[in-house]
């Protein structure tokens, strides 16, 4: 899915989204309704996966949650993770790529629209919520190593 069209998305529920610089280390950032996006951030690849958690967190998230040291707070902050991890990418994507031929999760990562990191760590997210593997009709998706299995009778 494309940062334009999630800033539509965003636009949709009235969540006003900017692009404005911040230090290196702050890529995003949610609150009240407005999304800030890292205005250094080179690519609309990159952007589109820090949107989709920023996405997530008006979703997911009620409050303040800078303090990462509160539980409840570190919980809301993968919630909302794995929120953006399940609108960028899902299982069936990646049944799809294999179907087209991709082999190695950078291709996986540029067929889908995603950073290398972003999917890497959706994958991490799948395995935490499937487990080793998932099976989606007559494929098996295995989570590490990267690999789908066509299954026939």
């Amino acid at each position: 899915m494309s940062y334009e069209h999630l800033l539509r998305e965003a636009a949709q529920q009235k969540v006003d989204t900017y692009e404005m610089p911040m230090t290196s280390r702050n890529k995003g950032f949610y609150s009240d309704k407005v999304i800030w996006i890292n205005k250094h951030i080179s690519t609309n690849i990159e952007k589109a996966c820090i949107l989709a958690e920023e996405l997530g967190h008006y979703y997911t998230t009620s409050g303040d949650i800078t303090n990462q040291s509160v539980l409840c707070n570190r919980k809301q902050e993968k919630r909302a993770r794995n929120w953006g991890y399940n609108r960028l990418i899902s299982l069936d994507m990646i049944i799809e790529a294999h179907k087209c031929g991709i082999r190695n999760r950078y291709e996986l990562a540029n067929y889908i629209g995603v950073t290398e990191e972003f999917l890497d760590s959706t994958i991490h997210h799948f395995q935490e919520k499937y487990g080793f593997s998932a099976t989606v009709g007559k494929y098996t998706i295995c989570f590490e190593p990267l690999s789908v299995i066509e299954w026939f009778e």
